[in-house]
């Protein structure tokens, strides 16, 4: 169904006075409308997918097995203490 108007550019068209080939463009573009608004849905519903799975991956991952960025670091050699040289 058509709105009574319809705004273009600014500018305000009653459908009534409209062409045929102009109606059938409003239909289109109320077509388009809902069309895009579903896939916004979707998408929404994709991104929280995502984000729960990320949460799922980030609990299962054991702290151990992260490793740091940048340059591995280099493993440090224990210290004799002085009472143990002395010996």
């Amino acid at each position: 169904m058509l709105p009574e108007y319809v705004t273009i550019n600014g500018t305000r068209y009653a459908t009534a006075n409209l062409t045929d080939a102009a109606k059938a463009q409003v239909l289109n573009i109320q077509i388009a409308e809902q069309e895009i608004g579903r896939l916004q849905q979707r998408l929404a519903l994709a991104q929280t997918a995502r984000n729960a799975y990320v949460s799922g991956l980030l609990g299962a991952l054991k702290p151990a097995e992260a490793e740091p960025e940048g340059k591995p670091k280099k493993a440090r050699v224990a210290r004799k203490s002085k009472k143990a040289e002395e010996a």
